[in-house]
């Protein structure tokens, strides 16, 4: 005889844990890098969680999910953890994958903390299920756009392929650039090779090309190609996506990889509680950690505390957005209704533009603040 499902927000039977699902990239075509960081960031708290017991005397259980970069996938794990009865659900990296994930968990009232996704329209009507943790693309891109044009690029190009988030990124560009006079011209990255690409930045006389595409293919190759053509040497090339962030980056491109700006979202100073948080995932990682490993942590110590504080049932949860008061790794969490993003969001993030010291390009630089 099979048994029922649980319903969203159910404890398992024996009352032995409380479970909150995880959306993860762990393999290709996901960002593997990225989800691995994520999950550092996740299964760290979780363990600080219960070491410091549990929600409630009970221990904090992770359900960890590969969504593997592919929405309907996502979509259904999210129905398999709220059959589970998870507490709540958190995490995922790629935008388009966390909005499959937002509308379905929206559909079954599954509380969901968004962790590294940033697509403004992350559900299609506003919903009190939903909160994020990272900045809308909207915000973050502003700030990359504005660094450029101070920096007297007023002619840029983005190699782009089909996807929502390449598409809302371009649009967010060329609605702030165009005020000021800028010009976006936008090249197939699918249909042009990166020799042929070349050409077209010549020809359209750019003097910044930004890296709307997927990594390591299409990027990689398309950086190589720009990197070695003596009619560019003076072109900028950027990646607000933030693809430069991780170590598989500057291992496939080597001194071609630096100078190239992206978004990432870490403060000046970490709070204290975020230099004792580095200096555990460098030790987990192996390696310096990511703005996205603290954004795992943060969302673990948001549910911890939402868990605590109201209890394990969703909609309780899903009411309580406005009432989180939480010091993170990067300062103090809170979220609100934002004008244009249909989710709670924490308003805002620290953001910063970066890129990776020509000099030492596993040494990172600081180029704008925001």
């Amino acid at each position: 005889m099979l048994t029922p499902p649980l319903q969203p927000g159910a404890q398992r039977a024996d009352g032995s844990s409380v479970r909150i699902g995880a959306l993860v990239p762990l393999t290709r075509p996901g960002w593997v890098e990225a989800g691995r960081h994520l999950l550092a960031g996740l299964e760290l708290a979780v363990r600080e969680v219960g070491d410091a017991g549990g929600i409630d005397g009970k221990p904090l259980e992770l359900l960890v999910r590969d969504t593997a970069a592919d929405p309907q996938r996502a979509a259904e794990a999210v129905d398999e953890l709220a059959g589970l009865g998870v507490a709540a659900i958190a995490g995922e990296y790629h935008s388009v994958v966390a909005r499959a994930a937002a509308a379905r968990a929206d559909a079954l009232g599954v509380p969901f903390l968004c962790s590294s996704a940033v697509l403004d329209d992350l559900t299609e009507q506003p919903t009190d299920c939903v909160a994020r943790l990272a900045p809308a693309q909207s915000h973050g891109w502003r700030i990359y756009a504005d660094f450029l044009l101070d920096a007297g690029h007023t002619r840029i190009a983005v190699a782009t392929e089909p996807s929502a988030y390449w598409a809302s990124g371009t649009r967010i560009l060329r609605e702030h650039f165009a005020p000021r006079g800028g010009t976006v011209s936008e090249l197939d990255a699918r249909a042009l090779a990166p020799t042929a690409l070349c050409d077209e930045l010549v020809a359209h006389d750019v003097t910044a090309l930004l890296l709307l595409v997927g990594f390591p293919e299409p990027a990689v190759p398309i950086v190589t190609s720009v990197r070695g053509d003596r009619r560019l040497a003076g072109i900028t090339i950027g990646a607000p996506a933030g693809q430069p962030e991780f170590a598989e980056w500057a291992a496939l491109l080597g001194d071609d990889g630096a100078a190239v700006p992206f978004l990432r979202y870490l403060p000046e100073t970490l709070t204290p509680l975020g230099a004792r948080v580095e200096k555990a995932l460098s030790e987990r990682l192996s390696a310096a950690p990511s703005f996205v490993a603290f954004e795992g942590y943060d969302t673990v110590t948001v549910l911890a505390e939402l868990l605590r504080t109201h209890g394990t049932g969703g909609v309780r949860i899903a009411e309580s957005w406005s009432r989180v008061a939480v010091e993170g790794t990067r300062g103090q969490i809170r979220f609100s209704r934002t004008p244009g993003i249909s989710v709670w969001q924490w308003a805002w993030p620290p953001v910063q533009v970066v890129d990776r010291d020509p000099a030492a390009p596993d040494r990172l630089r600081v180029l704008r603040t925001g």
